[in-house]
């Protein structure tokens, strides 16, 4: 089968090769995969950038989607269009980026009516962790009539996807990224308001003017600290991403004197019951003709450039992975 395969012999290469079948992991359900996704775990991985890999050879690939050839579990049914998502995809198990896939039945996901493989990668695991994102301000009470819900790293693929979702959802969501000739790209997909990534990204005060009710932080750093410091008396940020860094240079302040939650969240080994609901909820709330715009299609080979693009910031939206090509 042709896959894109890591190794480290003793130099980190990836490159698109034909791997025998017998070299998948254990499993119980064989998936021909139709379509993988693009995130930024993966441009990690493909370029070496940073040790995602924890397991050599390794298929990249977060996310895949496709059908069910064989399996030995009773409920899962050959035929059936699956998903997978985390759960160490393209880490410590072969991932998306080969036409076959061995995997736990568990991990395998039905694909909700509405979507069909290509679309469920282009939610893929930015996306499902959008979602989880407003379920957890959801779940702490900030709703739609609250206030303004900031949404940093916009223009990317969890960005893109939080800003759908919550305006679908009738939030008031404003844009923070660090390429402002996308507004009109942002402003179509809901928010109402563009705002330049350089209010949040340098060192700020402990506490800062009250403005946002709740926020879904993808970028980390100084950018996290700052969005803390501004959230209002009793507001949510749901933190997922590390864009910027890893650290949080931040006081306890907001959280003492405001009390802010910071919610953080886990898309690789959040439990099926969680999945299966996100899911649930995305298929009912973006639709086709929702995603498209954020929506670009490549195949196998144009992946290693796209995933240079992507950690130099210059992808907009989801890359979808079309593995037939």
């Amino acid at each position: 089968m042709r896959a894109i395969l890591v190794t480290k012999d003793p130099d980190y290469r990836a490159e698109i090769t034909d791997v025998e079948e017998t070299g998948l992991p254990e499993g119980d359900v064989l998936v021909d995969v139709e379509f993988s996704t693009l995130n930024y775990k993966d441009s990690l991985a493909l370029t070496g950038a940073s040790p995602v890999v924890r397991s050599f050879p390794m298929v990249p690939g977060v996310d895949l989607a496709g059908v069910v050839a064989m399996s030995s579990d009773l409920g899962t049914a050959v035929g059936s269009a699956v998903m997978v998502n985390g759960h160490g995809l393209g880490e410590i198990h072969w991932g998306g980026y080969a036409e076959r896939a061995r995997l736990p039945a568990d991990w395998a996901i039905p694909i909700p009516e509405g979507l069909d493989a290509r679309s469920a990668m282009a939610v893929g695991t930015a996306g499902y962790t959008a979602m989880l994102c407003v379920m957890a301000l959801e779940s702490h009470g900030v709703v739609p009539d609250a206030g303004e819900i900031v949404v940093t790293g916009a223009a990317g693929g969890v960005g893109s996807m939080a800003i759908a979702i919550l305006s679908r959802l009738g939030y008031d969501v404003v844009a923070s990224t660090g390429r402002t000739s996308e507004r009109d790209y942002l402003l179509g997909l809901g928010a109402h308001e563009v705002i330049d990534r350089g209010e949040f990204s340098e060192p700020g005060r402990p506490l800062g003017k009250e403005r946002w009710a709740g926020a879904i932080d993808t970028v980390g750093s100084h950018t996290l600290a700052n969005v803390c410091a501004t959230t209002r008396y009793g507001g949510t940020v749901a933190a997922c991403g590390l864009a910027q860094g890893m650290d949080l240079p931040a006081t306890v302040a907001p959280f003492i004197l405001r009390g802010v939650t910071l919610a953080g969240i886990d898309s690789v080994y959040c439990p099926r019951p969680i999945r299966v609901t996100a899911w649930r909820r995305i298929s009912d709330l973006l639709d086709a003709e929702r995603l498209e715009p954020m929506t670009t299609s490549i195949g196998l080979a144009e992946v290693f450039d796209a995933a240079e693009e992507q950690l130099e910031g210059r992808i907009r939206g989801r890359v979808v992975i079309d593995l037939s090509r």
